[in-house]
């Protein structure tokens, strides 16, 4: 009976594997890539016949030594549904496929945040949004340092509803709407994006042959020992640390529950960091409570509190019970209150904060209020605070562990996130990433041209079209001139990419938040990405860019530069001064002499393409720069066309 059993499980497994198989990407659904050949692909067994049935068209195939198989289909226009067929040992229907154009749509976090992370300055959006023929391919986080892999676990095409566009990310939906009500045809975004993570995690280690201290790197990451023995070192220097406990949960009585009293709390102001209120180097639990009082118009129904941005993660408590917490710093917190939870007269609310480096607390500049029906109550103000836990400083070798991260290792999220959907056919690619690299931004500009050549050559469709997004302002500002500054020197590496053929960036320096890397406003920023596709992918005669540096000539004791990208000519928004061709002094232009020491500029529009800076101070000047920080206080230089300028340096 044994062998009867044995045998059959081991004709189970063989029937299984001879069965033709297909790639995650390939499925129910999905979006094909008009107007070009369409790669079709997946595995059976060596030798096996595979045929491929499309559109009434048969394409035959075999697989190869490796068991893969290919077919080319003919190029088709847009269009759809319809159903594909794929026929080995088996069969393979796959319905609802949609003919129109796909992006490849990757970076970090700004990528990755989706629309529900953006639900109240977009709601209306998501409410209308009704595109069956918008579709979006999330693939999810994965990593690999041992190489390509050949497909993804898991992934779905979904179309935008109310429901499921909550899960696309804000650029790409706004992106892809904007190209999908121009052209009205189907739009397919493939979206590989993990929050903070370098370029150098994103390209191929081929992308990597001028850059030999990498690709060191990408060997010694190869060897699985090296790696777990980091896992180990990691496990048993954690295993040293004495555990800490939090008074605020261990005590007789939690700290949130009702019935506990509390003694000896101090004030502090929300919103704020406790290292500005008397806090000094603190990294631990901090807990926050207040009473107030809630009108009964605002209980028995739902309601919702939002707390800002906290660092770096905390836990919400009404009246004992918890309604919400966040575990990192960056998304902004938006709870929602049962109709339960809130009583008339008063309520107790208390807000545990962890933060484990830096300034902990809570993000100036941010909503902090309760809302119930129309009522709101504002939150911002005076609380009581007490510390739960400090943790206290561990100094001492940990060795290579706590410097490795899977994630951001060199080559691990192309080879997992990238490969496994090469050779799908695309209309092009559409970048946003650079914050993770703006400490180092010395070489950047030589990495992003080396990926965007490795991209290109991985996918063989020729030069097409890459989309990127430069950095936004972000940080505090400063009211010198900056002498350094790792953004605007990232941003500088990204504008140099402009070099390479059937390129596109989109400059969004004005919509960024000096208090959040991850800014609210994402529909400009995808709807310059949509300009930008306009002209370089689809070939529009329009106005796609604002002012980019051209050059500079030193005429006396003033530089004029010339600007490409005017289109109806150069402007200042939002000027001072009573005429819009004459500058700001502060936070635009800077000037230098040799000495590279920059003080404020002014400047005069001179020409629908021109602009004249000057310091009457400086006799000599040499060099100009043009919102060059963190974050610029007045970067105001546009074109008519509403499209703001690049920041820039001279040479």
């Amino acid at each position: 009976m044994k062998i009867i059993v044995a045998f059959i499980m081991i004709f189970a497994v063989q029937r299984v594997t001879a069965q033709v198989r297909l790639p995650q990407i390939i499925r129910d659904s999905m979006v094909l890539q008009r107007g070009r050949a369409i790669n079709i692909w997946g595995w059976a067994p060596k030798g096996a016949k595979v045929t491929v049935k499309f559109r009434g068209r048969t394409y035959n195939t075999r697989a190869g030594e490796n068991e893969k198989w290919r077919v080319q289909l003919s190029a088709e226009q847009a269009g759809g549904p319809y159903t594909m067929e794929i026929d080995g040992k088996n069969r393979i229907t796959l319905h609802d496929i949609l003919i129109g154009d796909v992006w490849f749509c990757s970076g970090q976090s700004n990528m990755v945040h989706q629309m529900k992370l953006h639900s109240i300055r977009y709601a209306s959006d998501i409410a209308k949004a009704n595109y069956p023929e918008i579709r979006q391919f999330w693939i999810p986080t994965l990593t690999s340092q041992q190489g390509p892999l050949d497909t993804l676990p898991s992934g779905y095409w979904k179309s935008a509803n109310p429901e499921n566009v909550l899960d696309f990310s804000a650029v790409a939906y706004f992106f892809a709407k904007d190209l999908y009500q121009k052209y009205h045809v189907p739009i397919g975004i493939i979206n590989a994006s993990v929050g903070g993570t370098p370029i150098e995690a994103w390209m191929s280690e081929e992308g990597f042959k001028d850059f030999p201290s990498i690709q060191e790197t990408i060997e010694k990451n190869k060897d699985t020992a090296y790696i777990n023995g980091l896992s180990r070192e990691r496990a048993e220097f954690m295993s040293k640390i004495p555990r800490q406990t939090d008074k605020g949960l261990d005590g007789p009585v939690p700290w949130y529950d009702p019935s506990y009293v509390p003694r000896e709390w101090r004030q502090i102001g929300i919103p704020g960091y406790w290292d500005d209120q008397g806090v000094k180097d603190l990294n631990g639990v901090v807990w926050y409570r207040k009473e107030m009082n809630v009108p009964a118009a605002m209980t028995g129904k739902p309601a919702k509190v939002f707390l800002g941005r906290i660092i770096d993660a905390d836990a919400l408590y009404i009246n004992g019970k918890e309604v919400g917490h966040t575990t990192y710093q960056y998304p902004e917190r938006r709870y929602y209150i049962p109709p339960d939870i809130l009583k008339p007269g008063e309520n107790l609310l208390v807000v545990r904060v962890t933060n484990y480096f830096g300034k902990g607390g809570f993000v100036p500049d941010k909503p902090y209020s309760l809302m119930a029906g129309n009522d709101t109550i504002d939150l911002k103000g005076y609380w009581q605070y007490k510390v739960g836990e400090v943790f206290v400083p561990h100094h001492g070798s940990f060795g290579g562990a706590f410097g490795f991260s899977p994630q951001n290792a060199p080559t691990a999220l192309y080879n997992a996130m990238v490969a496994p959907v090469i050779p799908y056919t695309i209309k092009g690619f559409v970048w946003y990433q650079g914050a993770s690299n703006a400490e180092r931004p010395g070489n950047y500009a030589a990495l992003q041209q080396s990926m965007i050549a490795d991209w290109r050559a991985k996918w063989n469709e020729g030069d097409i079209p890459f989309l990127y997004v430069q950095l936004p302002g972000y940080g505090d500002y400063r009211y010198l001139p900056s002498e350094k500054s790792g953004w605007a020197e990232l941003r500088e590496a990204q504008l140099q990419s402009l070099s390479v053929p059937n390129t596109g960036m989109a400059v969004t320096i004005d919509l960024g938040e000096w208090n959040d890397i991850h800014p609210d406003r994402k529909k400009p920023v995808g709807d310059r990405l949509a300009l930008a596709a306009e002209k370089i992918a689809y070939g529009e005669n329009i106005v796609y860019s604002g002012p980019i540096y051209q050059s500079s000539t030193i005429e006396g004791d003033k530089i004029v530069i010339s600007f490409t990208h005017t289109g109806n000519g150069l402007i200042f928004k939002d000027s001072s001064y009573s005429s819009p061709s004459v500058g700001e002094v502060e936070g635009g232009f800077t000037i230098a002499g040799a000495d590279k020491k920059f003080v404020w500029a002014k400047a005069k529009i001179i020409a629908p393409d021109k602009i004249e800076i000057w310091n009457d101070e400086l006799k000599e000047p040499k060099y100009v720069r043009y919102a060059w920080a963190d974050d610029p206080v007045n970067p105001n230089l546009y074109n008519k066309d509403g499209l703001p300028a690049s920041p820039f340096e001279t040479k």
